[in-house]
């Protein structure tokens, strides 16, 4: 089982699990401004049912829901910008390890070493 754990292995895990979180973090961000631009729509409509003269109750209503719909725009838009946060996030650990373990990698493909179970401690020492 241990074997089955690879630096090539957690590399291409992490590799898509940074695709995933990147993607996820773009598709809140496009939602958070569909939300935004419907919060401006009802509120421009708001002004125009009151330019209408449509009753009062009414055109409160609507402005009361374009404030509701423009506060959860608010929030989604704070959460996209965390979910940017974790994507960058994700990218530089993918990235740190690439750097900080890559090396092994490299020396192991280069090496004579035909499985990591006959890798001694000594030899990722001077790896």
């Amino acid at each position: 089982m241990s074997s089955d754990l690879t630096y090539k292995a957690l590399q291409a895990k992490v590799a898509k699990l940074e695709r995933k979180v990147s993607r996820n973090a773009d598709d809140v961000k496009a939602a958070a401004k569909v939300i935004d631009a419907e919060a401006t729509e009802t509120s421009r409509e708001s002004d125009q049912m009151a330019a209408k003269s449509v009753d009062r109750d009414s055109v409160a209503d609507s402005h009361e829901l374009s404030k509701v719909i423009k506060g959860l725009s608010d929030g989604i838009l704070t959460y996209a910008a965390k979910a940017q946060d974790t994507a960058k996030q994700a990218t530089a650990a993918g990235d740190q390890a690439r750097s900080t373990h890559g090396g092994f990698q490299e020396a192991f493909d280069r090496s004579s070493v035909d499985g990591l179970e006959n890798v001694s401690r000594d030899w990722f020492e001077q790896a």
